[in-house]
């Protein structure tokens, strides 16, 4: 049985302390580590590459560098959580592979090249 890798990152310190206290009962899942600096977080994830990373919710209801980690780690799963407001959320990234067929020519690949480059200024989401 695979047991289910969790990276807690979470603040404060106590809301840390009780979902590390939840995970410890449970046989499907291990604690992989904490993070209790937000500095830390990056090096945690790479280190420890956890199936659910666990943080705070910020005010907008986005985690911290959700987008960041998983464009990196798109196998990951983001557990918000916002304990004040009595909220949760679950982030998770989809890969869609796509195919289109081409005319086979320098103008046909040239095209596909310049329509498959990112426009620049524009932030992905």
């Amino acid at each position: 049985m695979k047991r289910i890798r969790v990276l807690v990152a979470t603040q404060p310190r106590l809301i840390r302390e009780l979902i590390m206290a939840t995970i410890a009962d449970q046989p499907d899942i291990e604690l992989v580590g904490e993070v209790g600096k937000p500095a830390d977080l990056a090096d945690a994830v790479a280190q420890s590459r956890p199936d659910v990373l666990i943080v705070a919710m910020d005010e907008h209801k986005n985690p911290v560098q959700c987008g960041f980690f998983l464009g990196r780690y798109p196998e990951m799963r983001i557990l918000a959580l916002a304990p004040e407001q009595n909220r949760a959320l679950l982030y998770w990234a989809i890969v869609d592979i796509r195919t289109k067929p081409l005319e086979s020519s320098e103008a046909g690949i040239l095209g596909a090249m310049r329509q498959a480059a990112p426009v620049v200024g524009l932030a992905r989401v």
